[in-house]
């Protein structure tokens, strides 16, 4: 709901402060249904993807599981559909559905942070960034929700100005400070960053060595503090010791993993830093209060390959 609000909210904004129609847009789905958000809201669409619409820009929104929704018909659909629009855009899993229609081949993308590896081998033609949205030439994609904003706002100064852009920023309270180059964080650090920001630098630091572990003594010694100093920051800023939370942070990667993909245990195990599959099994267990493997079955996940993300199609 938040990628989708991103993309049109933004553009009634500008409407609305410019006192004029800047934007015009329709929303579309695959079988002209109203498409169901992952919250449970219904998407009631203007229309039914057909082959007469076009306009200057082809938005595809889409979420978890982007397999299950989007065919291969309506694949072939939606590519042929593009040669009626000016530019194509991904909106986080939406650069699935762009991959599998093969118009990301040789091309700059992104996607969102959880899905990026799976992305990668998936689509190996595809040149992926970590990058908060990308844009080249006519295919533009972004990594989720808050870089679906980032992306609008460059759309909105590009077309009218940067003070347009400033003022609808402000009218969501939004500090709008981020480049399209800007790495998709696995933590968004937010106010820790700015309240302690080498409690920050060291959540940084796990995030990169996820699967090759490193200790808190090299942590410490790469910020120029010592163990004991930055025990203290982590108890002060978060409430816990850097070892709890680097832990903490290695089984929500291997959560995620167990439920979106396919992976094998033992895989993920090793993704997420764990050096024996019973080790990681036992402090899973511990942490989740079931096994990965109950932890797969209970999702649902992993039926039907690597998918990700999920819903509705848009156009604007």
């Amino acid at each position: 709901m938040m990628t989708l609000a991103s993309t049109l909210d933004t553009m009634r904004a500008a409407n609305r402060i410019a006192g004029s129609s800047l934007f015009h847009w329709q929303i579309v789905t695959l079988n002209g249904k109203p498409a169901q958000l992952s919250c449970g809201l219904p998407v009631t669409p203007d229309v039914e993807l057909n082959q007469e619409i076009s306009g200057d820009a082809l938005f595809i929104v889409a979420g978890f599981n982007q397999d299950k929704h989007v065919a291969t018909p309506q694949l072939k659909r939606i590519r042929s559909l593009c040669r009626r629009f000016h530019a194509v855009g991904g909106i986080e899993a939406g650069s699935w559905i762009l991959a599998r229609c093969g118009l990301l081949e040789q091309r700059k993308a992104t996607t969102h942070w959880e899905d990026q590896e799976e992305f990668s081998l998936r689509f190996p033609l595809v040149k992926l960034k970590a990058d908060r949205f990308v844009i080249d030439d006519a295919v533009f994609t972004t990594g989720g929700a808050s870089p679906t904003f980032d992306l609008m706002l460059h759309l909105i100064r590009s077309r009218y100005g940067y003070p347009l852009a400033l003022e609808v920023s402000s009218a969501f309270i939004y500090d709008g400070v981020h480049s399209a180059t800007d790495t998709q964080p696995l933590i968004s650090l937010g106010l820790v960053e700015n309240r302690e920001p080498r409690v920050a630098a060291s959540i940084q630091l796990m995030e990169k060595q996820i699967d090759e572990t490193i200790s808190i003594s090299t942590i410490a010694k790469k910020l120029n503090l010592s163990v004991r100093m930055l025990e203290y920051l982590f108890a002060q800023t978060l409430g816990v010791s850097p070892g709890a939370f680097y832990l903490r942070l290695r089984l929500q990667t291997a959560r995620r993993l167990v439920i979106d993909t396919r992976l094998s245990m033992r895989e993920i195990a090793i993704r997420s830093g764990f050096n024996s599959l019973p080790s990681f099994s036992r402090m899973f267990k511990r942490y989740y209060n079931q096994s990965p493997g109950e932890c797969r079955k209970g999702s649902g996940a992993g039926s039907t390959g690597l998918e990700t993300r999920n819903s509705a199609n848009i156009s604007a």
